[in-house]
């Protein structure tokens, strides 16, 4: 009996003993765990920190596109006892290519800009309202570009935006058949998951074959696919690869001063801001299409005007500007005084024309507005977006489409951006490719960019030696002068995906 009592008092000790093992490293993997998520935490930061410096700066460190000495690696502590225990954080994101299939990964963030912003889609139908055509406003025009997409979604989508509770020609704002039934959201989206409400989208549309959501498709996620679904390419990563909600630019300019809102109601205030950053005519100009509007082609300038008319600020403007390039190669008229004492009409020209424009666009499009607020949403990045949302813009041909992809390509690589042009969309009327004329580039205008302030970056957080990771996606709004967190998701749950070499370490050395 002693024996047998001995020998279950050791089992029992034993077995005590084991559980207590298994408990203290199930308590220190909770533990890194935890720790990699404050890398996670340490790596936001880090990068909201990096995104306040001025653009010149920015340039010097080697930008956001693919800098891996500042992005991957990055240590922010060591264990004193256990120095394979180092943590560190990598800010990775997927390579695209022109047509948005993923070819690798790289350390640096993506530019919201460069996808499309669904809670705009509305204010595109304004800027160009549907005509009849069967082609649909600006709002289904860019739906309609992305690859698998039909009329029925499109204006299912759009139906989900708007206000109203009119259902549009294929689209749908009854979801009281489904189980349960619920009521058409008629505004903006929280969430590009909230599109698995709307009509006609599936979780294949929506995400494609990337389960793990880090932006490549695996080869485990290429064994997973049950061929109940075409794949294309550009799916691969379904539409999220090319939605948004949070795409915006800042409107102040190189300075960060607001700038010049030419559509003010005062114009006496607005005359003194344009003096302070362009001459008598310019602005004198500006003040009386304000308050005549366009001239009509048929009024010719009378033989005895005098070289100078000047504008009545004290006058109510009838007129406001639809875009900056309204002022392009525009008439407008003036009365005046002879000297019989008759009041005459005279004609003002305006000093920004076709001849001049490579040399007066990029002052107005530093300086002047048409939007009145510190920030303009959800213009599309003509720098960066894949060709699908490229050839949704309204006033895009396949040859404009092409010649965009091949310029941006091999011309635009000017990092000390020597050539002011290059920083606006309006080179695309300029040479050496004059790729537009005056009246596309107008009608293309509400729609584009040339980059955003509004980045997505997926940031990994991980201990060496492969003890434990942690992920998040986090999109951050640079618009103001400490980058602000619009968007975290915590991705910790899902697979990592990223191989050691993408994330610029070796785990198992600590190198």
């Amino acid at each position: 009996m002693v024996l047998v009592t001995i020998a279950l008092l050791s089992i029992s000790a034993y077995t005590f003993s084991l559980l207590m093992l298994h408990e203290q490293k199930a308590t220190q993997l909770m533990g890194r765990q935890l720790q990699s998520r404050y890398l996670v935490e340490s790596g936001v930061d880090y990068l909201r920190l990096y995104l306040t410096v001025d653009e010149a700066t920015l340039q010097e460190l080697g930008g956001v596109w693919d800098n891996p000495n500042q992005f991957t690696n990055q240590v922010v502590s060591v264990n004193p006892i256990r120095n394979t225990e180092i943590g560190r954080f990598s800010i990775i994101a997927s390579n695209l290519d022109d047509d948005g299939n993923p070819t690798s990964f790289r350390a640096g963030i993506t530019d919201e800009s460069s996808r499309l912003n669904l809670n705009t889609l509305i204010n595109a139908d304004n800027w160009l309202p549907d005509t009849g055509d069967g082609n649909g406003g600006g709002g289904r025009q860019l739906l309609m570009s992305l690859p698998q997409m039909t009329e029925d979604i499109a204006d299912s989508i759009l139906d989900w935006l708007d206000e109203d509770s009119e259902p549009r020609d294929y689209g749908t704002e009854d979801y009281s058949g489904q189980s349960p039934p619920y009521a058409c959201k008629n505004g903006p989206m929280d969430s590009i998951e909230e599109l698995l409400l709307v009509r006609g989208v599936t979780p294949q549309l929506l995400f494609g074959l990337d389960a793990n959501h880090n932006g490549v498709v695996d080869l485990d996620e290429q064994y997973a696919a049950d061929g109940t679904v075409s794949y294309e390419p550009e799916m691969q990563l379904g539409w999220a690869n090319y939605l948004t909600l949070f795409s915006k630019e800042t409107n102040l300019n190189s300075e960060g001063l607001q700038r010049i809102y030419i559509n003010g109601d005062d114009l006496e205030q607005l005359y003194d801001e344009l003096r302070s950053s362009f001459n008598e005519q310019w602005s004198n100009f500006i003040i009386a299409y304000r308050v005549n509007g366009p001239a009509d082609a048929s009024v010719e300038t009378p033989e005895d005007q005098p070289g100078y008319l000047e504008a009545d600020t004290t006058q109510q403007a009838s007129f406001t500007f639809s875009q900056i390039l309204d002022l392009v190669d525009a008439r407008t008229t003036l009365e005046y005084t002879n000297d019989d004492g008759e009041t005459q009409v005279g004609v003002l020209e305006s000093p920004i024309n076709s001849g001049n424009l490579a040399q007066t666009l990029p002052l107005l499009m530093e300086n002047l507005t048409t939007v009145d607020g510190d920030n303009i949403p959800g213009r599309i990045n003509i720098m960066q977006a894949p060709r699908a949302i490229l050839a949704g813009i309204p006033g895009m041909t396949d040859e404009l489409l092409q010649g965009i992809l091949d310029y941006r390509e091999y011309e635009l690589d000017d990092p000390n951006l020597t050539d002011l042009n290059k920083k606006y969309e309006t080179w695309l009327m300029l040479p050496p490719t004059s790729l537009v004329d005056l009246e596309t580039m107008k009608t293309m205008m509400p729609f584009i960019c040339c980059g955003g302030d509004v980045y997505r970056a997926e940031i990994v957080g991980y201990l060496d030696a492969n003890v434990a990771t942690s992920r998040a996606e986090v999109i951050l709004d640079t618009t103001e002068p400490l980058p602000r967190i619009l968007f975290w998701r915590d991705k910790s749950h899902l697979q990592s995906g990223y191989t050691v070499e993408s994330l610029g370490t070796d785990l198992n050395t600590g190198s």
